[in-house]
């Protein structure tokens, strides 16, 4: 049996330990492998050369990674996939919010995991769910509490891959994008619920049928605010709907859109104060109540990632996605712009208390609801006058 880690040093001895035999394997057992192989299949590349060249091995990577299945690969797991939304939503942004609210509360936020600020904060708070014990409580349908944080992992994901950062960055390119972000981001509703109820617990279950409520009011009038975007640009892809704000963008011309939009958003990621079904004052953690460990610290990289999506929405749909001026990368002007506006979404927890579900809930259904119809009807006006073309 292991001696367990019960300090930084044992863990770093720890991965020391790991990282030495992974390393003996690969000279003892793989490289033998190879070079049998080679025997027979004449491989195109030397395994030693590359290693001990790393000019040879960067251009060997960039050559593999222009090249099938590797460029999906790499796109899908690195950039602009998984890994990076990992690290730029979980990791940066979640430091910014909590030293953003932390100065605007006149309090001093993380200091020490780090050199600056406590910059590395959110990656030992990583390492601290990893290495934390995975408890499941008696009476839970195990099956489905296990699968649900996964499940909303796994939405997160596929919303990823509809976001893109430029004409040749992206994932996935579908001619009815702005359809299938919405019948993707149907299920959230029904992975929280199920959440709520294989917890079998009474916090949990009461977070899960907020959420429910929650987020059916707001999700008509989210996705009505978009007909707008989608009528002056008349097409659902989402390359073309920022190719159409060459000119100007829509935020100009669908103020009542982009409002009704960005509200609607902090409902669905349940921001405040919009948070009724993870509120700590009354639920504890809601629907999270009972997770524990990286089930719980997988429901972070969720949420953190279905932010990064939703400021990307609106930074596609009303903010000309990645259009700017061209000495700086696409790119570089899509990440700017949902910084600022995932930066916006972070600043209600500072400064506004949380709405009542009555008035959350009439809100949805009789404002924004009224709001996002004026902005259809304007919109119509618009293009019949011949405003935009």
């Amino acid at each position: 049996m292991s001696k367990p880690i019960t300090s930084f040093e044992d863990f770093v001895r720890r991965i020391i330990t790991v990282v030495f035999w992974i390393a003996l394997v690969a000279v003892v057992v793989i490289l033998p492998i190879y070079y049998l192989l080679d025997a027979e299949l004449h491989f195109p590349f030397d395994i030693i050369h590359l290693a001990i060249n790393p000019n040879l091995m960067i251009a060997f990577q960039l050559n593999l990674l222009a090249t099938e299945p590797f460029h999906t690969l790499f796109a899908l797991t690195v950039f602009p996939g998984f890994t990076f939304v990992a690290v730029y939503g979980t990791i940066f942004m979640g430091w910014v919010e909590r030293k953003m609210t932390a100065k605007i509360q006149l309090r001093t936020g993380p200091m020490y995991a780090g050199r600056f600020e406590g910059i590395l904060q959110n990656i030992a708070d990583f390492f601290k769910l990893a290495f934390k014990e995975i408890v499941i409580p008696n009476g839970v349908d195990r099956a489905t509490f296990v699968a649900v944080p996964f499940a909303l992992m796994a939405v997160a994901g596929a919303l990823v891959a509809l976001v893109p950062l430029s004409t040749t960055t992206y994932i996935a390119d579908p001619s009815v994008g702005a359809v299938l972000v919405f019948a993707i981001l149907g299920f959230t509703p029904v992975i929280v619920l199920l959440a709520g109820w294989a917890s079998n617990s009474k916090y949990p279950f009461l977070g899960g049928l907020r959420a429910l409520h929650q987020m059916v009011a707001y999700e008509v009038p989210m996705i009505l605010s978009l007909v707008g975007a989608v009528v002056l640009a008349g097409s659902l892809n989402l390359m073309n709907i920022v190719q159409a704000q060459t000119g100007f963008w829509y935020i100009l011309v669908q103020p009542l859109g982009a409002i009704v939009f960005f509200i609607a958003a902090l409902a669905e990621l349940e921001r405040i104060p919009f948070d009724l079904p993870e509120a700590d004052s009354e639920l504890v953690a809601g629907w999270q109540t009972e997770y524990t460990s990286m089930l719980f610290g997988t429901f972070q990289l969720a949420n953190f990632s279905r932010m990064y999506i939703m400021a990307g929405l609106f930074t596609t749909f009303f903010l000309g996605g990645w259009l700017g001026p061209s000495p700086v990368p696409p790119e570089v002007w899509f990440i700017i712009k949902v910084t600022a506006v995932m930066v916006m979404m972070m600043l209600p927890r500072s400064i506004m208390p949380r709405l009542r579900i009555d008035m959350l809930l009439r809100a949805g259904w009789v404002k924004l609801l009224a709001l996002a119809f004026a902005n259809i009807f304007l919109t119509m006006i618009i293009v019949s006058l011949g405003v935009v073309h």
